[in-house]
């Protein structure tokens, strides 16, 4: 099931560039002989409509590389750009704005509000970015992600599946930038999983709305311990210990798993000391 995007105006990124970019991205916890190096000197440029997993062992920075991609997190040095806008310098309550209008976010907690209907949830965004609530495009991304006669329903109403798909079309509702993803499909069973992952690999590759238009896909960033999940990337970023330790472009669940296995055998470990 393809998802496609109308043309953006608001924040325009130059065709081609990059999508989010961190330059010597650092991040630290406490002080002295306690302090926790999260993150070591991240060097990374994602392109624009690209689909990138994260990878590691638990403790390796997946979160809090993710965190800091996104804004959510401040580096303790180093540079962030998200469509070629350095959030460093950003005051919370731009960040804030920035946040809400050009990125979208799943967790696999689904993080829907049971009070509110699902097509208020997919709208909840638009309302907090200060912009007025467009029932036709919540209906446009409710029916992309095959709920589209689920908007009076509430979450409780839903199947987990469901859930995650309605979370789906809240992350795109504002055509978003770049979508974070953290474990989307960690809370799934193997069947809903892989629809769940077919959207937002739909996402990236959506094409043109009009003729002549350029490719308007979006740019999704993934945390997943899935190799299965990770398979359905363009690439696949192994993080060990707080920085980059591989890459490998799109690959099968088995060589991923393999290349999983090499980072947390203890020949690596020895290795990299």
């Amino acid at each position: 099931m393809a998802l496609r995007r109308a043309k953006r105006h608001e924040h325009p990124t130059p065709p081609n560039g990059a999508a989010v970019e961190l330059s010597g991205v650092r991040r630290q916890y406490g002080r002295g002989a306690g302090a926790v190096h999260a993150l070591r000197g991240i060097d990374l440029v994602l392109p624009r409509g690209s689909f990138t997993a994260v990878m590691g062992p638990s403790g390796s920075g997946k979160s809090t590389f993710l965190q800091c991609a996104a804004g959510l997190d401040r580096p303790t040095a180093g540079s962030v750009r998200l469509g070629g806008t350095e959030i460093g310098g950003m005051s919370e309550n731009r960040l804030t704005e920035l946040r809400r209008s050009r990125l979208g976010f799943v967790f696999q907690a689904f993080n829907l509000l049971p009070s509110l209907t699902v097509e208020q949830n997919v709208l909840l965004p638009m309302r907090l970015a200060g912009q007025r609530p467009d029932r036709h495009r919540a209906a446009e991304v409710l029916t992309q992600v095959g709920l589209g006669d689920k908007g009076g329903r509430r979450p409780s109403e839903l199947s987990g599946g469901q859930q995650q798909r309605v979370a789906i079309a809240r992350a795109l509702v504002t055509r978003p930038d770049v979508v974070f993803a953290d474990e989307p499909t960690g809370a799934l069973d193997t069947t809903t999983a892989a629809e769940v992952l077919g959207l937002l690999r739909g996402a990236v590759d959506s094409a043109p709305r009009f003729a002549g238009d350029a490719p308007m896909g979006a740019t999704v960033v993934m945390v997943t311990h899935d190799p299965v999940a990770a398979a359905y990337a363009d690439r696949v970023l192994f993080l060990a210990d707080g920085a980059i330790a591989d890459t490998l472009p799109r690959s099968s669940p088995e060589r991923i798993a393999d290349r999983m296995r090499a980072l947390t055998a203890p020949a690596y470990a020895g290795a990299a000391a």
